[in-house]
């Protein structure tokens, strides 16, 4: 196997040993798999207040975004991670096979892609793509192929993995439709016919795996892409607090035009992205000092005062829409942020119960991640060696 990673190899890939923020922050280890057991069910099984996945007559099962009333790449690809990670095959297969049915683009310029919204009958909303489902998918359809092997389409998960990832850096060479990294620069778009980026949809940790598991031909621009994916986060982190913009230019500046060039939802996640890049590769060592200045950032504030910032932190009169959701995402840079603060952020997540409401989706997918993560169960499945 191809080596990944540049940094000293201390992290998970290399170690096959992944640390549990949970069990050092006192937590016992019955303790621990209970409380991650209690989360699924609650989000996949029991209670209308809690639960965002349903399934179908006919086989198939979704996530529904509960605030919007749709269904979205985003969370049917965190919800086969979810699955992938917890070893819940036929929750996955619900749940693919549902993607394949009514969001893959089987024609047109997106063609190959897969339709970022949908309504819960599947009828789509938009016949566009969001590249952090594309990038989600893929990883998770290579887990699937590792730890369950593949089967008949559309569940032989390795082909479609593959399939997917070239079409996300060749779309577009024949002249139809737009590939989701720039050729260039080697960084994910924010969406396939735009020219800046989202650093939170900027996952070096799985493009390592891509490089180890596409297609050979496509290895070497993974690999470009996870050091060039390291590289735009440190740029797209304000020096001081941390924070990133929703949207940003491929120099890492805020990209305001359409008013997403300040820190809210879509930011979140790059704490988390931090946390789980460090825990598996030990790549970047800037990461333990911005994941860091995050949870500096944050720690005199409260969930219920959490708002919308400017990157270098100044309040903005909107309120946080999903404060769960960013005190989960904070937690999980633990896996990166070192000292006191970040054992206090990680006890202050596990005492927030799951998000109840209207609003609840985007938070619990966050938090079940930073479950997940924290425990030290956020792995990664490699392939059986003969």
């Amino acid at each position: 196997m191809t080596e990944a990673g540049t940094g000293t190899k201390a992290g998970a890939f290399h170690t096959g040993t992944y640390r549990s923020v949970f069990r050092e922050a006192g937590y016992g280890e019955e303790e621990i798999a209970a409380r991650l057991a209690q989360t699924w069910r609650e989000l996949f099984e029991d209670g209308d207040e809690t639960r965002i996945y349903y399934e179908t007559d006919d086989g198939m099962g979704y996530l529904l975004d509960t605030g919007n009333l749709d269904v979205r790449t985003e969370g049917m690809s965190y919800g086969m991670m979810m699955a992938v990670q917890l070893g819940h095959k036929d929750v996955f297969d619900r749940i693919w096979r549902w993607s394949w049915q009514y969001m893959h683009m089987k024609e047109g310029p997106g063609a190959g892609y897969f339709a970022w919204s949908c309504l819960p009958d599947g009828t789509r909303n938009s016949n566009g793509p969001a590249p952090d489902g594309e990038e989600y998918y893929a990883l998770a359809l290579l887990f699937a192929s590792h730890r369950w092997g593949d089967g008949e389409h559309p569940l032989d998960y390795g082909v479609k993995a593959r399939e997917l990832l070239s079409v996300c850096i060749h779309k577009g060479e024949d002249g139809v439709g737009d590939p989701m990294w720039n050729p260039d620069n080697k960084l994910i778009k924010f969406v396939p016919n735009c020219e800046f980026s989202d650093p939170s949809y900027h996952l070096p940790h799985f493009y390592e795996l891509f490089a180890l598991w596409a297609d050979p031909s496509d290895r070497p621009f993974w690999q470009e892409a996870a050091a060039a994916s390291r590289a735009y986060i440190c740029l797209s982190c304000h020096p001081e607090t941390g924070l990133a913009p929703e949207y940003a230019h491929y120099d890492g500046t805020p990209n305001d035009e359409r008013g997403y060039g300040k820190f809210f939802s879509d930011a979140y996640r790059v704490a988390a992205n931090i946390g789980l890049d460090w825990e598996w590769f030990r790549a970047d060592p800037e990461q333990p000092a911005i994941a860091g200045r995050i949870q500096s950032f944050f720690a005199d504030k409260e969930p219920e005062d959490y708002r919308r910032y400017q990157i270098d932190g100044t309040p903005l009169e909107e309120k946080s829409l999903h404060p769960v959701g960013l005190l989960a995402t904070n937690a999980a840079a633990s896996l990166a942020a070192e000292g006191e603060l970040a054992l206090e952020t990680a006890r202050r997540f596990w005492e927030t119960p799951v998000r109840t409401g209207e609003r609840r989706y985007y938070d619990n997918c966050l938090y079940l991640f930073a479950m997940l993560a924290l425990s030290g169960r956020y792995r990664i499945w490699m392939p059986e060696r003969a």
